[in-house]
C-alpha cells in the first residue's frame, strides 16, 4: 500500500502538552488528512488521571466569573495544576518533571477545556474547527489548504453536548432540548455555534470560528496582493476625511478583517464606538476606542441587550466614528444611516457579492433603507474569496452618486477600482467623482493637493511593507505619527528609502561602457 505524502509538518506545545501536526495526502481519501499526534498515556496512568480529575473538580468550586474572564481562567488553571501536581506525585511515582507537566496539561485540557480540541484552538493555521457528530471525525479549515479531515473522533454525543454546555456556561447561557441552538464565544474571542439532535439530524454539532490572534493589518493585505498600494492610499484618504464606507462580500471573504485594517487610518484625536454581536474588531491602542457587544437573554428570557439598543446608546456617547459589525435589520440600518445625518462617520459590513448587489440589499426588504437616506453613504468596498486559487481580493470599490430625478432621488454606482481575475490585478476603471469631490469639499484641497496627499500615503504604505511592520499597534503608531508630524515622517521615510536603494553607476561611467561596447 502506498504511503501517504506529507504536505506539511510542525510541532506545538499547549499548556506543556507537546503535539505534532502532520498534514498528509492519502490516496484513499478525497481531502488531505490533518493528523494530530499526542503523547501516549498508559492505561494505568490514564486511570490515575481520571481519578485525580474526579477528586479535583468538586474541590475547585468553579464560579461563572472565573471561566468568563481570561485572567481568572489562568488563575484557575494555575490552582488546578498545583493541586493536580500533589495528587499525581502520590498516585504515579518516578515521573520526570517533563512528563509530570505533560500529564497535568492533559488534565487541564480534559477538566477545564475541550480536550484535544484545545490543541486545535491554538493552531494558528486553522480558521474553523467543526464537530458534525460522534460518528464522524472532526474537520478543520486550514488557511491555505481549505477543509481537512482530522484523525480526532469525539467518543459520544454526550461529550459533544458537554463541550457545548461548557462554552455556554462561560457566557451565561444554556443549550438544552428546549433551546437546542446556541451562539456564543470563548474567552479567547473564538465564536462557537452548537446544535442538538434532532435539530441536527445526524447528531450534536459544534462549530468554532477562531478569532485572529494577530489581526490582519494593511501591511498584510498589500503584501498578499489583497489590495494594491494605490487602493490602500485611496481608502486611507477616504477614512481620514470621514467618508462613510460599507465593506461587503461573501462568507469568509475577509470583510471584517479588511474593515479592521482600515480603521487603523482613523485619526487618534477622534472617539470611536464599535458595536458587535461577537468581538472581532481590534484597534490599535493609540486610538480613542470604546468597544460594545450585544448580550443574549438568560435562560429566563431576561437581560438581553440588542444591537439596536447599543446603537441608540452609542449616539449619546459623543462618538466621531461608529463601527457596526454587520448590517442585518432595517431598524438598525436606519439608525446607523440617520447617525450620518447628525455628523457621525459610519463603517459596517454586509453580506453581498458585488457593489450592485450590496446596493440592492440595502434598499430592499428586510433592510429597506430609503434611497434619500442611503445617499449619505459614499463608498462600497467589495471583498471576494477565490476558492479555486485560495486567495482573497478586493473585487470592487464603487461610489454612490445621488441623482435628482423629476419625481424622486436616485443613485448611480460608479465603479472606481475592479479586480481583473485573469491578470490578478486591481485596475482603476474610472476616476472618482463623488468621493474625491466630497474630500475636496471637507478638506479645502485642490486636485494637486489630493494627488500629493495620495503620494505621501503611498510612501508610508510602501515603507510599512518594506519593513514588514505587521503588528496592529505598530501600524497604528506609524499612522498616528503621520497625523502628528506628517512632513517629518515623510522626510525620514524618503531618506531611509533612498539609503536602501541600490547604487547606480555615474552617468559618465555608463556612457563610457556603452562606448567601449560599441567599439
Amino acid at each position: 500500500m502506498e504511503k501517504p505524502e506529507i504536505i506539511e509538518s510542525y510541532e506545538m506545545v499547549v499548556d506543556d502538552v507537546p503535539a505534532t501536526v502532520k498534514i498528509m495526502h492519502d490516496r484513499a481519501e478525497f481531502v488531505p488528512i490533518y493528523q494530530l499526534v499526542l503523547p501516549e498515556v498508559e492505561t494505568a496512568t490514564r486511570a490515575a488521571l481520571d481519578s485525580i480529575r474526579e477528586e479535583l473538580i468538586p474541590e475547585l468550586k468553579i464560579e461563572p466569573e472565573e471561566i468568563m474572564s481570561a485572567k481568572e481562567l489562568k488563575l484557575l488553571k494555575d490552582e488546578f495544576a498545583e493541586k493536580a501536581r500533589r495528587l499525581l506525585k502520590k498516585q504515579v511515582t518516578s515521573l520526570s518533571e517533563r512528563n509530570q507537566k505533560t500529564l497535568i496539561g492533559i488534565l487541564i485540557h480534559n477538566s477545564l477545556g475541550l480536550g484535544k480540541m484545545e490543541i486545535l484552538l491554538q493552531d494558528k493555521n486553522l480558521e474553523e474547527i467543526v464537530i458534525n457528530d460522534s460518528k464522524s471525525p472532526v474537520w478543520v479549515y486550514h488557511i491555505r489548504l481549505g477543509w481537512l479531515k482530522t484523525n480526532i473522533m469525539i467518543p459520544t454525543e454526550t461529550d459533544i453536548y458537554n463541550y457545548a454546555a461548557a462554552i455556554g456556561r462561560r457566557v451565561g447561557t444554556q443549550i438544552t432540548n428546549l433551546n437546542p441552538l446556541m451562539d456564543a464565544y470563548l474567552t479567547t474571542g473564538d465564536r462557537a455555534n452548537a446544535t442538538l439532535f434532532p435539530i441536527s439530524s445526524s447528531g450534536n454539532t459544534l462549530t468554532i470560528r477562531k478569532f485572529a490572534r494577530r489581526p490582519w493589518t494593511i501591511t498584510d493585505f498589500i503584501e498578499t496582493g489583497t489590495l494594491s498600494t494605490d487602493v490602500a492610499a485611496f481608502l486611507w484618504l477616504a477614512i481620514q476625511y470621514e467618508l462613510n464606507i460599507v465593506v461587503s462580500g461573501g462568507t469568509a471573504s475577509g470583510k471584517t478583517s479588511l474593515l479592521n485594517a482600515l480603521t487603523c487610518f482613523i485619526p487618534p484625536n477622534q472617539r470611536i464606538i464599535s458595536i458587535e454581536d461577537t468581538r472581532e474588531i481590534q484597534l490599535p491602542r493609540y486610538l480613542h476606542w470604546v468597544p460594545l457587544t450585544t448580550r443574549p437573554s438568560n435562560p429566563e428570557g431576561m437581560g438581553e441587550v440588542t444591537m439596536l439598543q447599543l446603537m441608540i446608546n452609542a449616539l449619546r456617547m459623543r462618538p466621531d466614528r461608529v463601527i457596526v459589525g454587520e448590517i442585518r435589520r432595517g431598524k438598525e440600518a436606519q439608525v446607523l444611516f440617520e447617525a450620518v445625518t447628525t455628523g457621525h462617520s459610519v463603517y459596517s459590513t454586509l453580506h453581498a457579492n458585488t457593489s450592485d448587489e450590496t446596493f440592492r440589499r440595502l434598499v430592499n426588504p428586510p433592510i429597506d433603507i430609503p434611497v434619500a437616506l442611503l445617499g449619505s453613504l459614499q463608498l462600497i468596498v467589495v471583498m471576494h474569496r477565490d476558492r479555486r486559487k485560495g486567495i482573497r481580493r478586493v473585487l470592487e470599490i464603487a461610489e454612490l452618486i445621488p441623482t435628482a430625478g423629476v419625481k424622486q432621488m436616485g443613485i448611480e454606482l460608479n465603479v472606481i477600482f475592479r479586480w481583473i481575475a485573469s491578470e490578478d490585478a486591481i485596475t482603476e476603471l474610472s476616476k472618482s467623482f463623488r468621493a474625491i469631490n466630497d474630500i475636496k469639499l471637507y478638506s479645502g484641497m485642490d486636485d494637486n493637493d489630493v494627488k500629493n496627499d495620495l503620494e505621501d500615503k503611498k510612501k508610508v504604505l510602501k515603507w510599512l511593507v518594506k519593513n514588514k511592520v505587521k503588528d496592529i499597534h505598530e501600524v497604528g503608531r506609524v499612522v498616528s505619527e503621520y497625523y502628528r508630524n506628517r512632513e517629518e515622517l515623510i522626510k525620514i521615510i524618503e531618506k531611509e528609502m533612498e539609503e536602501k536603494a541600490p547604487k547606480r553607476a555615474p552617468a559618465k561611467a555608463q556612457k563610457s561602457k556603452r562606448g567601449r561596447k560599441g567599439k
